[in-house]
């Protein structure tokens, strides 16, 4: 018998747009074999929906703050349902993009050199602490959103200008930039699901590379490296999603440099549209979406 699926989509992060189009795309290929959908905002209403409509698993289709950081998955713990993806633990330290570099170093998984700005800091002082620690450019980016919303690549003249366009965020990280290309990598479950490359038009892969079809970013794969480039990339990938403690699915974005990877950071809920990665690595592998969206409904049911 075909089971109950309440689909969580749209939330109030600045991934809102991606999330209900994952939402919906799921929901379709859901609906198209046979399951009893329901799509729910998380908003005043998902109590009376899921004592209304009695779900068997929650799609966890949310992005961003609020969706994959912990908190929706906190609240799903009280009503007992299984939900997908990653624990309330794992999905917080993934989303903490200072929290995870931390076990990332600690664990000896190779990520570029950061560290934490507060705004008490003064100009002189922060330029000298660049180019001392990391060195012009770098990246500016908040600790806690995702599908690099609100990353910028910053040189001394523009440093400041993108700096003020984050003082929403009580702290944000500036990180060493790393050139080279890059490199995805997915995990299901315990497997190696596979690498994709992406050569973006613009500066780096960005939001726009990520969800604007007209932004032309190329999808590689085959991936162009070694076997052994390959492997290593893969058991970095694995070893971070184990070290976190998630579950499901994961994406790991990797810059390779000179030889090296660097880990940028672990995605709990990867996207699920039609310029979604892990679906375009599944298919590659002959895993349909489908069957990609029935491993992970299969994979939340086998929780504690």
């Amino acid at each position: 018998m075909k089971k109950n699926i309440l689909i969580l989509s749209g939330g109030i992060s600045k991934e809102r747009l991606i999330s209900l189009d994952t939402g919906n795309q799921v929901a379709n290929e859901l609906k198209q074999n046979g399951y009893k959908i329901k799509i729910s905002e998380p908003d005043e209403n998902l109590s009376r929906n899921i004592k209304n409509f009695k779900p068997d698993i929650v799609f966890n289709a949310l992005h961003g703050q609020f969706g994959e950081d912990g908190y929706i998955q906190s609240i799903l713990e009280i009503f007992k349902i299984p939900y997908t993806h990653s624990g309330v633990i794992a999905s917080s330290i993934a989303m903490d993009k200072e929290i995870s570099k931390k076990i990332f170093i600690k664990n000896k998984i190779n990520t570029p050199k950061f560290f934490i700005y507060s705004y008490e800091l003064k100009e002189i002082d922060l330029i000298k602490k660049i180019k001392i620690k990391l060195k012009f450019p770098v990246v500016v980016k908040p600790l806690n959103e995702g599908s690099s919303v609100n990353v910028f690549i910053c040189n001394k003249k523009n440093l400041f200008k993108n700096i003020n366009s984050l003082k929403n965020y009580k702290k944000i990280m500036i990180e060493e930039f790393i050139g080279g290309r890059e490199i995805q990598a997915a995990i299901m479950g315990d497997r190696k699901l596979g690498v994709i490359e992406l050569k973006p038009k613009r500066k780096f892969y960005d939001y726009e590379a990520k969800y604007n079809s007209n932004a032309k970013t190329e999808h590689i794969i085959p991936v162009d490296l070694p076997n052994h480039r390959l492997d290593q990339v893969m058991k970095m990938a694995l070893k971070a999603h184990k070290i976190i403690g998630c579950k499901g699915i994961t994406r790991s974005d990797f810059k390779y440099y000179r030889g090296k990877f660097y880990l940028l950071e672990i995605n709990t809920q990867p996207g699920m549209t039609k310029l979604s990665l892990v679906p375009e690595i599944a298919a590659y592998k002959g895993i349909s979406f489908f069957q990609l969206i029935k491993w992970i409904l299969k994979d939340a049911s086998k929780k504690k």
